[in-house]
């Protein structure tokens, strides 16, 4: 099928997560993307690994996001190398970097100077904190802006004081938001054939990631969200049923919804709370009472006694469970990724279905400047 974005050329110089997981969503709607690297060891999130699991020489991670993807080895230091790069910007339509404030300026890729080369680039910047500011120059990290955002006072109970997230919810956030910039940037240019610069940073995407939360802040007083203490317990501003619970042989969810019609399915008296109010205020007492009840049954009990009701529940499924699930199977969400060495890679494919068709690619991460001579000969960089 003719992709979305084919035809489009994006060259990321952008590392790490963030940014590449923008390249990553462009390249599966048609766009070329072009990653400039370092020549021989490439960028430096090819050595960023989970349970250090390497696959043809490069970290998990980097596979997982730099699929159907082209590298183009360049030392920016070298000035061959960047009058080439500046000859290959010269016909792009974007391109992404997410190097600290001031680097582009040294290098001389500044926003200004790639406008000089071509008047109608996409431009686009991730940082960790913004160009500007007391934290302009911190290291951008994970870990470190979950922190600095009050994401970390939202899972877990009371008293057990902040717990990130076991996901980069920063980067992949970043990524998603950097994306949408991309895109009404190129609504832009298409209406004024001028250049436009987009910027994203991952403290302002963690922070509208909770924007109810932050909002309800700001209009309550500023008070810490109020998480439960029984564990469990899925948000910090919700009223009960609303949690994970303990069954007899698993566990089940309960989503919101009218407590009393809840308590009556269940076989609890719940009409001491009267009020919606209430629901909140006694919150740990309601699921204490839900709790023991949801113990006296199975999962597959509770489910055959709550949907039929139109309650919103669901089973808990571990990885395992859910991948071997047959909604799963039906999504059709897995991929295989052909390594250069011939064998597969399982991955998943890209969320978006365009025209009723799911986005499948098998091309995998490549190898440091594999396509550098190819990328040389097509837009004649070696050309005097």
């Amino acid at each position: 099928m003719f992709k979305p974005l084919e035809g489009l050329v994006v060259l990321e110089f952008s590392q790490f997560m963030a940014g590449p997981t923008a390249g990553l969503r462009l390249a599966d709607l048609g766009a070329r993307v072009i990653k400039i690297e370092r020549p021989v060891k490439g960028e430096a999130g090819r050595q960023i690994a989970i349970r250090n699991i390497f696959v043809n020489g490069d970290s998990l991670v980097f596979h997982t996001i730099n699929r159907n993807k082209e590298s183009y080895a360049a030392d920016l230091k070298n000035p061959e190398d960047l009058e080439r790069v500046k000859k290959l910007i010269a016909q792009a339509d974007v391109m992404t970097h997410n190097f600290r404030p001031g680097v582009m300026e040294k290098i001389g890729l500044d926003y200004e100077t790639v406008q000089s080369i071509n008047p109608k680039i996409i431009y686009g910047v991730v940082t960790g904190y913004g160009a500007k500011g007391p934290w302009a120059s911190r290291p951008g990290q994970d870990l470190l802006i979950q922190s600095l955002s009050g994401l970390t006072y939202l899972s877990d109970t009371q008293d057990t004081g902040p717990v990130p997230f076991g996901l980069a919810v920063a980067d992949i956030m970043c990524g998603a938001h950097f994306v949408q910039g991309i895109l009404a940037a190129l609504i832009k240019r298409a209406k004024t054939q001028k250049s436009v610069l987009v910027e994203v940073s991952l403290l302002e995407s963690v922070l509208d990631l909770q924007f109810e939360f932050l909002t309800t802040h700001l209009n309550d007083g500023e008070k810490l969200p109020q998480r439960s203490k029984v564990k469990g317990t899925g948000h910090p501003y919700l009223s009960a049923p609303y949690g994970i619970y303990r069954t007899a042989d698993a566990y089940l969810a309960l989503a919101m919804g009218d407590l009393h019609n809840i308590g009556k399915a269940l076989g609890v008296d719940l009409s001491t709370y009267a009020t919606k109010s209430s629901w909140f205020d006694n919150r740990d007492k309601i699921m204490e009472l839900i709790a023991a009840q949801l113990q006296t049954k199975t999962t597959a009990e509770w489910l055959a006694i709550l949907e039929p009701l139109d309650i919103w529940c669901s089973e808990v499924l571990s990885y395992a469970e859910s991948l071997q699930h047959e909604a799963f199977t039906a999504m059709g969400i897995q991929q295989h990724v052909i390594l250069p060495d011939g064998s597969q890679l399982n991955t998943t494919r890209c969320p978006i279905r365009i025209d009723h068709t799911r986005l499948y690619s098998s091309l995998a991460a490549p190898r440091p400047g594999v396509s550098t001579e190819l990328i040389n000969q097509q837009f004649n960089l070696t050309e005097a």
